[in-house]
């Protein structure tokens, strides 16, 4: 037998360095991918608010402009109003991830003023369960309500004029502003 190939030749003594490093990469992986998966956890529920709190802005500020503009465009003052800021609304998915789906929508809709008061404003207001692992967290940290869900509110408050139209000497009466632009009376 030629002892050349066993003992301290070298091609045992790689096979045993290979084969503690698969070991290793095995371990770091086991270990690595938990990890992974954890902060993939906690990025996906801030991206979830983000995301509801962005389309309840955009339906917000839409319901803002339809209270400005005038009560009759979206058919029936405040109803027709809230039924396009529940349309946009729609825009976030119906599931218990997104926010608290109970049959039907479940946002509250505030609306306040109208083309004829200075000011308008929509607040829109729904809850959404944290995710798992989380939910304890936002639990001990006191950000959740005693249901265990974290509530979302919007406010967007816009004037029904612009500072211009209402300090300014011409008046209300667009055919002033024409001819001031003009250089007439």
């Amino acid at each position: 037998m030629n002892t050349a190939c066993f003992g301290s030749g070298f091609a045992s003594g790689s096979a045993i360095d290979l084969w503690r490093r698969r070991g290793q990469s095995t371990i770091e992986a086991a270990v690595t991918i938990p990890v992974i998966f954890l902060l993939l956890l906690l990025l996906l529920q801030p991206g979830i608010y983000l995301y509801d709190r962005v389309v309840m802005m955009g339906a917000a500020a839409e319901g803002c402009r339809l209270l400005a503009t005038s009560e009759e465009v979206s058919g029936a003052g405040d109803e027709g109003c809230e039924q396009a800021i529940r349309r946009r609304l729609g825009a976030i998915p119906s599931q218990e991830l997104f926010h608290v789906y109970e049959g039907e929508c479940s946002y509250q809709i505030g609306l306040e003023g109208s083309e004829a008061t200075e000011r308008v404003q929509v607040t829109i207001e729904n809850k959404l369960r944290p995710l798992p692992i989380l939910d304890m967290g936002a639990t001990l940290l006191g950000l959740t309500d005693s249901e265990g869900c974290l509530t979302c509110k919007v406010q967007v408050s816009l004037s029904t004029q612009d500072e211009w139209v209402a300090q300014g000497s011409l008046g209300l009466n667009p055919s002033g502003w024409a001819n001031a632009r003009e250089g007439t009376s």
